[in-house]
């Protein structure tokens, strides 16, 4: 059966837009091959960016090769997903700060990626493809840095394909909200 991670990073998950689309994506998925879905709902994870005492903990870990320790829950889980799904609200050019807390989680050394003896980094991670998906009150144009970044981690981790799915304008005054993302449905359906 493929192992799905849903990474939902939507804080208004009760009128979530993103959340929305996220969950039209993993039913098409689901639709096409059985799939077992975990899902991180960031905001109900304890989840901090790395400080000094974190940093100590994190190499002292590595280095006496704990790998199996409670921290590196997010990178084990995120190794061995077949595919992955981020859905993540267009907040300020990128994304909301758990997303970034959580990818900080992620990326281990050791787990999700390692160094060659050249230096070069190598993916470790079994997942293929990863869709990244967020929506827009207004129009993010060429300034979706949050995917560049998504985008970025996901070639060190070694996967293969990297795609974006966005719904956009959905706050632009006249709007129909609804239609946008039935359109955006739809083609997330096809």
């Amino acid at each position: 059966m493929k192992k799905l991670l849903f990474v939902n990073a939507c804080v208004r998950r009760d009128t979530s837009r993103t959340q929305r689309l996220g969950r039209v994506w993993i039913h098409r998925l689901c639709r096409e091959q059985p799939c077992e879905v975990e899902e991180v709902i960031l905001e109900e994870e304890a989840l901090s960016g790395l400080d000094t005492g974190s940093l100590a903990r994190r190499d002292r870990l590595l280095n006496e090769g704990h790998l199996e320790h409670e921290m590196f829950r997010y990178a084990r889980e995120f190794r061995k997903a077949d595919e992955i799904i981020i859905a993540a609200p267009y907040w300020d050019l990128s994304f909301p700060a758990a997303l970034k807390c959580y990818l900080e989680a992620v990326s281990i050394v050791g787990l999700t990626f390692h160094y060659r003896m050249d230096g070069t980094p190598e993916g470790l991670c079994r997942a293929k493809r990863l869709t990244y998906i967020t929506t827009a009150g207004g129009f993010i144009g060429q300034n979706n840095f949050g995917y560049e970044y998504i985008r970025g981690l996901a070639e060190l981790f070694g996967i293969e394909e990297i795609q974006e799915f966005r719904a956009e304008g959905l706050d632009i005054i006249g709007a129909d909200t609804e239609a946008i993302l039935k359109q955006a449905e739809t083609e997330l359906l096809a």
